[in-house]
């Protein structure tokens, strides 16, 4: 069927603030959503609060609506705009939750409006844990044996009847919130009040548990005539017990047989229809007993879900773009699959290659939470690995992580106590992968390890692999090792770090003996078809599977055919790697939009990353991805193979400013400011004594190595002080301390957590006003994008204090004083490209707390608050393709627009969830005002006038 030409208007429903369990994978769907209707000549409308996200750009919709996600914000835009139908599945839970809402007020039938890619009925149906238990049962699919209970006495009879253990899941929520397994009865009044609290219609399902079971999820796509395909199958490398975006999880599926794939792949298809008929996404898990083979279904999101943008980066197949087509009216079979060019999107994607997403958590800036994985969801973020094997892609995901680690163990950072080990394994946490390890290495029964973790065999069997291999390695040198064993190391995706370990040499030794065996990294394609048909797009990833097939043979010479073909100048953009407090989706904004500006200069633009949930990861936006860790080894064969002018460092946060200093040594450009001035802005004493050349104020400091001497300047410094380690983002380990105890406590914290980091003190300004300022700057002439005065006192991590844009109470004199300022510093740091610099204003004088010559978080509220791409704009400046002067900027300035961070405390409920230095926020939404008379403003300004008057 073609395109239903009576819709000519969408609103899309945008997922409002990232939080835990709804993060950047809705920014990724909804604006390949917007791109996929505007092709189709739609004409697109958008609310959403987030103004991080590349979906609320103003160049995406054709109207975008910076509101909160509310039925009176839906109610001004129908009143605006003449809008055929809605489209509530890109915005994950919140969306829907809303579109509901609206449905039930009658707002869409009032004002004529359709709601398209979804069927209510079928949401209430999912929603609603008695009514998809009863059409489950209906269906002849097995579910869990339980009901739904709306009040505490219900739920205990429940209980009573089922019995120990049992899970209690909570209606309507996301990211498992609300959610527990109970084993024992003295747990259960706790669970329970706390499920029917987290439900926003004080519902509950209490039904047995299958912890332990083996879980799967299937994406389906439909047409509006039934034609259904499974996108992928996606297997959790954890049992049922923790939630899926807290397992790794791997696809294909390993341990599946095809008989078992067949039963659950028909099953899926007769639950997705039997919930109701609308064309659009699906995401159906599962769970499989490991020995009788029982499948149960678990739950069904009749929308593009979080494992959506993972199924997309994982196959290559656009599930949010062709989604919002069915959403028109179109058949699969119309649609054309974008990889290949040639093939149909009714074409069910085949890969020869595994990936596995290993999440990213953030306890350490919750002390005191809850670490232990659960129903809940508490991960932050994650990163995903692609290689020829599962062991290949685990190491490229670890090594993605950042978290210290140079992959799957193999560091010194190994775990040796026996009952700690033990304890991670039946407990598990954000480790527990590590310390599988860590129990072979040990030489822990096999039948120990899976008793305690539950998890499939032949997983086990994987990480087992790499232990004995590990010691076959170990029993040669760097100078001995044959060439076949360091091959069989590089398939399994060891690095080279890793393996200089192993072996006790130099990471350095390790390439150069492994290039002299011509063992080199080689290049494959992500195509939908393992290689069936020729694939457009240049989209890949990077193994050592040197013996190569036919097929591999045929994407390596299409790699190498696009770099003969291009006649451009290559410049490659590092990415900001796994989303974590402090690192979020600002700084995808950022490459996304710095991508775009150098294509529009004539470049070649390559993009690196690992994060499936990003836009800076769709197989369209860079004229290459390599889906990467931004680990060195990774990075430097890239450039190695693909030989740009430079690399782009400043837009990818602290994840690609930390490979700054490694490729000024390798003699590789880094675009824009040089690492020089990026180290000197890092480096306290030089930058202080720039400071003082330029007779700017900044508070008293210093840089320590330990204890001892932290102690000492300490005395001459004066208390309160504020202990930060250098070359960190969010405030990470941040500290104000008031007195010698605390200092040396904070301090060994500190040496122990990051010991190649120098730890600064500085005198802390109590009860200061804090500011920032962005600017562009070409090395001549300086433009102050935007000053935002925190409404939060000194002492508040600025990612974590409301924010205002203009300031609103700092005198005419003083805002001066700060352009001033910022114009000076960034000059004489030989600033090229974009700066972010932090101030104190006490008694009316303004101090320096630090300058950033790179993209900050605050960049991307001011381009949406002021609609201008000040970041194509900085991109231009750092490629040389534009000076300041060339730029007219006209921002829209009307009234104020508040930045509001949004925190995720009610997953870590026993924490404490009191402010300070090291930021805690997990997204932020914008907040428009049009006088300082506004009732939220008012409330905020009394909060710190209250505290200075203190």
């Amino acid at each position: 069927m073609p395109k239903n030409t009576s819709i000519r208007s969408v609103l899309i429903i945008g997922s409002g603030p990232i939080v835990i369990g709804q993060a950047c994978e809705f920014d990724y769907s909804g604006s390949q959503a917007v791109r996929s209707l505007k092709e189709e000549g739609i004409e697109v409308i958008l609310i959403n609060s987030n103004p991080a996200t590349i979906m609320t750009d103003p160049a995406m919709a054709d109207a975008v609506y910076l509101k909160p996600l509310e039925k009176k914000y839906i109610v001004e835009i129908l009143e605006k705009h003449d809008i055929d139908a809605v489209l509530p599945t890109m915005g994950g839970q919140t969306a829907l939750n809303l579109a509901i809402d609206c449905e039930k007020a009658g707002i869409w039938e009032k004002y004529g409006v359709k709601i398209i890619g979804v069927d209510i009925h079928a949401v209430e149906t999912t929603e609603d844990r008695e009514k998809f238990r009863l059409c489950m049962k209906a269906l002849g699919a097995h579910v869990c044996e339980g009901r739904t209970a709306t009040s505490f006495l219900e739920g205990k009879k429940i209980a009573q009847e089922i019995g120990f253990p049992l899970v209690i899941r909570p209606s309507y929520t996301l990211g498992g919130t609300g959610g527990a397994f109970v084993n024992h009865p003295e747990d259960f009044n706790e669970a329970l009040k706390n499920g029917l609290t987290a439900s926003p219609i004080h519902e509950v399902l209490v039904e047995q548990s299958i912890m332990g079971w083996k879980e799967f999820e299937l994406e389906l796509l439909r047409d509006s005539i039934g034609n259904v395909i499974i996108i992928c199958t996606i297997e959790n490398f954890d049992p049922m017990g923790i939630h899926t975006g807290d397992s790794i999880t791997v696809a294909p599926a390993m341990t599946l047989s095809d008989k078992q794939y067949q039963t659950m792949r028909n099953l899926a298809i007769k639950c997705m229809n039997g919930i109701g008929q609308f064309a659009g996404g699906c995401n159906i898990q599962f769970a499989m007993h490991p020995e009788t083979e029982e499948i149960i279904v678990i739950e069904i999101n009749p929308r593009v879900s979080r494992s959506s943008a993972l199924a997309s980066k994982a196959t290559g197949y656009p599930i949010a773009k062709i989604a919002a087509k069915l959403a028109l009216g179109y058949n699969l079979d119309e649609l054309q699959n974008q990889i290949t060019g040639s093939t149909s999107a009714y074409f069910e994607p085949t890969i020869d290659y595994v990936i596995v997403k290993v999440p990213r958590w953030n306890f350490d800036k919750f002390k005191g939470a809850d670490v232990s994985l659960g129903l809940q969801m508490k991960a932050v973020g994650e990163a995903m690995g692609i290689g020829r094997n599962f062991q290949e892609a685990l190491q490229k995901a670890c090594q993605s992580l950042e978290n210290r680690r140079n992959g799957l163990g193999a560091d010194g950072k190994e775990l040796n106590d026996q009952q700690k080990i033990l304890y991670s394994l039946e407990h598990p946490s954000s480790d527990r992968v590590f310390h599988i390890k860590d129990a072979f290495r040990l030489g822990i029964s096999f039948k120990t390890i899976k008793k305690l973790t539950q998890i499939d065999d032949w997983f086990l069997h994987q990480i087992e692999d790499l232990v004995f291999f590990e010691k076959k390695l170990q029993s040669h040198s760097i100078d001995t090792i044959p060439a076949e064993i360091l091959s069989e190391a590089k398939k399994k995706g060891y690095a080279d770090r890793q393996i200089a370990h192993l072996l006790r040499c130099l990471e350095s030794q390790v390439h150069q003996k492994r290039i002299s065996f011509g063992i080199k990294r080689v290049f494959k394609l992500v195509d939908t078809c393992a290689a069936e048909f020729e694939a457009k797009t240049p989209y890949y990833y990077s193994t050592f599977d040197t013996h190569l097939s036919q097929s591999t043979n045929f994407t390596e010479a299409q790699l190498n055919e696009s770099n003969q073909k291009s006649n451009k100048k290559k410049v490659i953009v590092l990415g900001s790697g796994p989303n974590r407090i402090g690192q979020g989706i600002e700084f995808d904004y950022s490459c996304v939009h710095g991508v775009l500006a150098a294509k529009e200069a004539g470049y070649e633009t390559i993009m690196i990353n690992c994060n499936p949930e990003t836009v800076s990861t769709d197989f369209d936006i860079a004229d290459k991805l390599y889906f990467e860790p931004i680990f060195w080894e990774h990075i430097y064969d890239i450039i190695q193979h693909e030989k740009p002018e430079g690399v782009i460092v400043q837009l990818g946060g602290q994840t690609a400013l930390k490979l700054a200093e490694k490729l000024d040594r390798y003699g590789i450009k880094i675009i824009g400011t040089t690492f020089k001035s990026l180290d000197l802005a890092e480096d306290r004493g030089r930058f202080s004594s720039l400071l003082k050349e330029l007779d700017i104020p900044y508070p008293q400091f210093g840089s320590v190595k330990t204890a001892e001497e932290a102690l000492v300047l300490a005395k001459d410094l004066g208390f309160p002080l504020l202990v930060r380690p250098s070359y960190v983002l969010g405030g990470q380990s941040m500290k104000i301390v008031l007195n010698e105890e605390e200092l040396e406590e904070h301090v060994v914290k500190v040496l122990n957590d990051l010991p190649e980091n120098n730890i600064l003190l500085d005198h802390f300004l109590d009860k200061a006003i804090e500011a920032e300022a962005d600017a562009i700057c070409d090395g001549e002439d300086v433009y102050v994008i935007g000053i935002m005065e925190h409404i939060e006192p000194a002492g508040i991590h600025s990612g974590d204090s409301n924010a205002m844009l203009p300031p609103f109470s700092l005198s005419p004199l003083l805002i001066e004083q700060i352009e001033v300022y910022t114009r000076k510093i960034a000059l004489a740091l030989n600033t090229v490209g974009l700066i972010n610099i932090q101030f104190a204003i006490k008694n009316n004088k303004v101090y320096i707390i630090e300058a950033n010559p790179r993209a900050s978080r605050t960049v991307p509220f001011i381009c949406k608050a002021y609609q201008e791409p000040y970041i194509k704009a900085a991109t231009k400046v750092m490629l040389g393709d534009k000076k300041v002067k060339d730029f007219t900027f006209e921002p829209i300035k009307k009234g104020y627009a508040i930045k509001i961070p949004v925190f995720s405390f009610n997953k870590f409920p026993n924490v404490n969830k009191e402010l300070g230095p090291e930021m805690k926020s997990t997204g932020e939404a914008i907040y428009f005002i049009e006088n300082l008379q506004d009732e939220y403003f008012q409330q905020l300004h009394n909060d710190r006038n209250l505290y200075l008057s203190m």
